[in-house]
């Protein structure tokens, strides 16, 4: 009955996806407008768990020092699984990623800097005994007349694993929808890879459209996978293209089954930390299900000064190449944090999330250390587990630095914030990160999750929708009252 049930739904996601035009994805399927539950998405997906950070004290260690991670993968797969009435392995779920899929209502940054910093101190609503310590950061805006000529290498998986909708179906749907919001002296060419790596297209202006379109019309999946030599020869392009002081990307769309060549995750890895010294950017777009391997795709696209984003339905493409298009045009790259805790405040603390964005305290100041980076618009959040010995306003819980590099620069530019706000009512924002954190403790089934509960993620978030430009918050309430515990 399952087959039955995956050859139905196969063909009626490629009759709708076929039919849906980069404009209008309103009928693009999902597994739940179909009402198939059973259907089971891991076979042979790939994650890696990274257990969790435990608590620390303040005595023994008050300083705190990690990267900066712009992905919203890690949700938006979780999302896949819960619309066919799964739970999401364990493994999979990155609660940095959780909170960062969403853009907070935060500051623009003043004063010629390109990023902004804020805070916040409450109690923790799963121990309330403890307390939360939200940190928040947000790339500079760039007003769209000032946004840098593109030059983009879209490097396109065709092997014979990409051959369902869901896949290759999706990222043709994402790639007509970035085609129609290139300006006209942009420019994008089109690298496949399969059995080996081919020019679908050579760089062409942004105002040859119809061109780009018929391009993308074109691919069709079969073949085994030669992922490092398509990331070569679309690096290749990407440089000969190569616009000064521009934004230069390569945009990678997989499953990330890669089995030709150099093919694990630790070769690739060093092969994109080769090749992001020619200032190419690089964004990693992961598809479908049943051979997902999210841990190596997240990892080459943490080492190519990009980010990772999973594509599981249409309005999620709408978020990724026009709503937060401004994430493609990076304003700090190598973004450090460290934060050191008043020990005359703070007994202990808990970093949640970021377990794979640990730094070395002496790598903070290091400017030739890889770190994160932060696109125009783009918010980034973590928070804190902490025990405090005091809670009031106007004391100095803990002292936020920060480090970044403006585009085209090597050298670092220095922040500092201080954490002082206690708030006995806590912000949206707190409230919604709170929310989100919470149930991602939830799905991960955290052993520091306390009383967190499906109603408490709900009320939390419920009252903290008044900034939600494009309705995630929304989405996310509705996802979470649907979830089957």
């Amino acid at each position: 009955m399952k087959n039955l049930i995956r050859t139905f739904y196969i063909l009626c996601s490629l009759f709708l996806i076929t039919g849906c035009t980069a404009n209008d994805t309103s009928n693009f399927v999902t597994s739940e407008n179909l009402g198939f539950n059973d259907l089971d998405p891991v076979v042979q997906e790939k994650y890696k768990d990274h257990g969790e950070n435990p608590f620390i004290e303040t005595s023994e260690a008050p300083v705190s020092t990690f990267s900066v991670d712009a992905d919203g993968g890690s949700y938006a797969n979780m999302r896949r699984f819960l619309n066919l009435g799964q739970t999401p392995p364990v493994a999979s779920v990155r609660v940095e990623e959780y909170i960062n899929y969403f853009t907070f209502d935060y500051p623009e940054p003043q004063n010629g800097n390109n990023v902004s910093l804020n805070s916040e101190v409450a109690v923790c609503p799963w121990n309330t005994d403890h307390h939360l310590m939200r940190i928040g950061m947000k790339g500079k805006t760039i007003p769209e007349n000032e946004l840098l000529n593109s030059n983009y290498v879209f490097l396109i998986d065709v092997s014979g694993s990409m051959s369902s909708p869901d896949k290759l179906g999706v990222l043709k749907s994402g790639f007509k929808t970035l085609t129609d919001n290139l300006r006209d002296d942009d420019k994008i060419a089109i690298v496949t890879y399969a059995g080996s790596a081919g020019v679908l297209l050579p760089s062409t202006l942004g105002s040859e459209k119809a061109k780009i379109k018929d391009a993308i019309d074109k691919l069709g999946a079969g073949g085994s996978t030669a992922g490092a030599e398509g990331i070569i020869t679309a690096y290749k392009i990407a440089e000969e293209n190569f616009i000064p002081k521009g934004n230069n990307r390569v945009i990678l769309g997989s499953d990330g089954d890669f089995n030709v060549g150099p093919s694990s995750t630790e070769d690739l890895v060093k092969l994109i930390e080769e090749k992001r010294e020619t200032g190419v950017y690089l964004t990693v777009l992961g598809v479908g299900g049943g051979n997902l391997n999210d841990y190596g795709m997240e990892q080459i696209a943490n080492k190519g000064n990009g980010n990772y984003e999973y594509i599981d339905n249409a309005k999620q493409i709408q978020k990724v190449f026009t709503y937060e298009l401004g994430k493609l045009y990076t304003v700090a790259k190598d973004s450090k944090i460290q934060i050191t805790f008043n020990e005359n405040k703070v007994s202990s603390y808990r970093l949640i999330g970021y377990e794979n964005r640990a730094l070395e305290n002496e790598d903070f100041e290091d400017d030739t250390e890889d770190a994160g980076e932060i696109g125009s618009s783009q918010t980034i959040t973590a928070l804190y587990e902490v025990v405090l010995k005091e809670a009031s306003t106007d004391v100095l819980y803990a002292t936020f630095d920060f480090r970044y590099k403006k585009p085209n620069t090597e050298v670092s530019i220095p922040l500092t914030h201080e954490i002082k706000t206690y708030n006995g009512s806590p912000s949206e924002n707190m409230n919604f990160a709170t929310a989100v954190t919470g149930f991602g403790l939830l799905i991960k089934d955290s052993e520091y999750k306390g009383n967190v509960s499906k109603q408490m993620v709900i009320d939390l978030a419920s009252g903290s929708t008044t900034f939600d430009p494009h309705g995630f918050r929304q989405e996310f309430i509705d996802l979470v009252k649907n979830w089957n515990e």
